[in-house]
């Protein structure tokens, strides 16, 4: 029996049936329609989503390891082969997006050698993001492997960047005053801060843990601060945020929580069920963990509620 303070959402699929019928079935489907999680096959599924209707695409594809998803396994395969894969689902998005589209994809330091090439020969490459997750297993020959990417691209040179609601809130150690005035920090009942621009390394997010409402029993699920980032950086309200491997749907719920649209596709209907819950749940609370007024705050930093 799980502690009362875990709130990992872990359900089996026999008791996910009020979470199921909310979700859609690619199969049942002609025309799949914004704000759906749905069931099936990624590659049916982009097939009756409308050509350049997608405003951002959020890419976390299987990365080339043995994994099991919980009955789906995904195999290692040789480079080559996974080149393949990657290349199929990258022309599979690629009519969805709009001329302004921003691509962000997530890999590991492996896949990225496969991954990174083929984003650049197929969209505008802006930078690589690496994030920090502090999680993983150490090893007797090797460096722990703590660290993974995200490959940010568009589709042209003509996109959104919103970079002032990116901006990270650091605390300043050493303030520094002109004429008796705070150069480029304020003081607040909470300390001093000074709102940076965002770099290309993140380590300020921390991989989803028992105790967090946003966590769940999948194996590689990405954390709502993550990709709050992507999604405030690269689109507006009332845009619409592509997953073709929506996993148990973080992508989704934080496109609703930041007034984005969603369309959100996964084989594994147990994560899809998943999905809906924490979209419900979303529907009564709206914050993301690390992300509050307005500015993403460094780990352990934001204040405590009063």
């Amino acid at each position: 029996m799980k502690s009362l303070k875990n709130k990992t959402i872990d359900f089996p699929l026999e008791q996910a049936g009020e979470y199921l019928a909310r979700c859609v079935y690619e199969e049942k489907l002609a025309v799949i329609e914004q704000n759906s999680i749905v069931i099936g096959d990624t590659f049916s599924a982009l097939n009756k989503i409308k050509d350049g209707s997608v405003d951002l695409l959020i890419v976390d594809p299987p990365y080339n390891l043995d994994k099991d998803f919980h009955g789906n396994g995904f195999k290692k395969s040789a480079n080559e082969k996974y080149k393949e894969y990657t290349e199929s689902w990258i022309n599979a998005v690629k009519p969805k997006l709009k001329s302004t589209a921003s691509v962000y994809v997530c890999c590991d330091w492996r896949s990225a050698l496969v991954i990174g090439p083929l984003i650049e020969e197929h969209f505008v490459l802006k930078n690589r993001i690496t994030w920090q997750r502090e999680k993983g297993r150490g090893a007797k020959s090797n460096w722990k492997n703590s660290m993974e990417d995200i490959f940010y691209a568009t589709v042209s040179e003509n996109f959104t960047f919103n970079l002032d609601a990116v901006k990270q809130r650091k605390r300043v150690i050493a303030p520094y005053k002109e004429n008796g005035v705070p150069k480029d920090w304020e003081e607040t009942a909470d300390g001093k801060f000074r709102n940076t621009c965002p770099s290309n390394f993140w380590d300020d997010i921390a991989v989803p843990y028992w105790s967090m409402a946003e966590n769940t029993a999948h194996p590689t699920q990405k954390p709502e601060k993550l990709i709050a980032k992507l999604i405030l950086a690269s689109s507006n309200e009332n845009d619409l945020v592509l997953d073709p491997f929506a996993g148990s749907g973080t992508t989704a719920v934080v496109a609703k929580k930041l007034n984005r649209n969603y369309i959100g596709i996964e084989q594994n209907p147990l994560y899809c069920a998943w999905a809906e819950k924490r979209l419900q749940d979303a529907e009564k609370d709206t914050t993301i963990q690390g992300y509050h007024n307005g500015v993403f705050w460094e780990r352990n930093s934001q204040p405590q509620k009063k």
